[in-house]
């Protein structure tokens, strides 16, 4: 398998891990009590974007480890 398809492999665990990892702990305005005039009240209070980044980065290691054990099983 060339390092190509093994960065393929990465790339969808990681955004499949990302859309995962993104939902939890956030808390809209409307359920802080604190909304901002002119703005969605379901928008996120503090949505912490680098850190569930830095989390989905090394989540998604296993992830496209599990998908590469499976494509090496399954030929």
């Amino acid at each position: 398998m060339s390092y190509v398809t093994l960065f393929a492999m990465y790339a969808i665990a990681w955004w499949l891990t990302l859309f995962v990892v993104l939902p939890l702990g956030v808390k809209s305005q409307e359920e802080s009590g604190d909304v901002t005039p002119g703005t969605e009240p379901g928008a996120p209070v503090a949505p912490r974007l680098g850190r569930k980044v830095l989390i989905t980065t090394i989540a998604a290691f296993p992830v496209a480890g599990a998908i590469y054990a499976l494509v090496q099983f399954t030929n």
